[in-house]
């Protein structure tokens, strides 16, 4: 393993990171502490464990929107903030945030628009990425005229457009019924084949984790800590039979054994 991964390319570095801020009642909380982790180009990451153990906050503060009090994040050798003014990230959160008077295909331009691409390319761009999520026949409609899985679709095809590096996804599939939410896990899939981007996706469904990514990083709950990192080793491509087989559910009892008490 040792050999294997000196030859890939860490994009992302971690290093003895700790987050700490005051509650809405002046308390101190300390949402992480000695997080240690590197990611390699082109990886799928889970980020995986139960509400409040830090996981977003990790994500949050790759993405420069949250401020490390220890330790110290490198990408590529610059810091969350060059990267995030290079425009380097794609963001996709839980809830969709689209505008609901500008049709499916203005929503997905209007990162080009304030990067003040051509018209030209915007349109092109647009079309591409709606292809890619199956949307191309919605590609004139209203997000209200749109289900709330075919809305998540869009705001991936949003993030896509602008050809990040790293897509950032904070819990995008868990207000989604289970058939809309394994749709989405394959045409995920898809794309970051396609597109080989690295992904750090944050969940608290164990199965969802193993089932989409190459390693899942287990936090322990508040204050959160990673208490492991597990090697997911199913094939790739993935397919949703895979969730059938002795490997699949071997992996997700390692992973649940991760956890302290063996649980969430």
């Amino acid at each position: 393993m040792a050999d294997t991964e000196a030859k890939r390319e860490v994009e992302i570095e971690i290093k003895d990171l700790g987050v700490s801020f005051t509650d809405n009642a002046g308390n101190p909380v300390q949402a992480l502490t000695g997080v240690n982790l590197d990611i390699y180009k082109g990886e799928f990451i889970a980020l995986l464990g139960p509400s409040g153990c830090g996981k977003t906050t990790l994500l949050r503060s790759v993405a420069d929107l949250q401020q490390p009090t220890e330790g110290k994040i490198s990408i590529e050798g610059n810091t969350p903030r060059q990267t995030r003014l290079a425009r380097k990230f794609g963001f996709v959160f839980q809830q969709p945030v689209l505008f609901d008077w500008r049709t499916v295909r203005k929503n997905v331009e209007l990162p080009l628009e304030v990067m003040s691409e051509s018209k030209e390319e915007r349109a092109k761009r647009a079309e591409e990425m709606l292809e890619m999520v199956g949307l191309s026949n919605f590609a004139d409609s209203y997000p209200k005229q749109l289900s709330g899985g075919m809305q998540q679709r869009v705001n991936i095809a949003r993030a896509f457009s602008l050809k990040p590096d790293i897509l950032l996804m904070d819990e995008p599939f868990s207000a989604l019924d289970e058939f809309t939410k394994e749709k989405l896990h394959m045409d995920l899939l898809r794309l970051w084949k396609a597109t080989n981007k690295t992904i750090l996706f944050v969940t608290h469904n164990i199965e969802e984790a193993v089932f989409l990514s190459t390693r899942v990083c287990v936090f322990t709950p508040h204050p959160g800590r990673l208490a492991n990192v597990v090697d997911i080793t199913l094939p790739q491509p993935r397919e949703l039979n895979m969730k059938n087989t002795m490997e699949f559910t071997n992996l997700v009892a390692q992973v649940r054994g991760s956890f302290e008490g063996g649980s969430l």
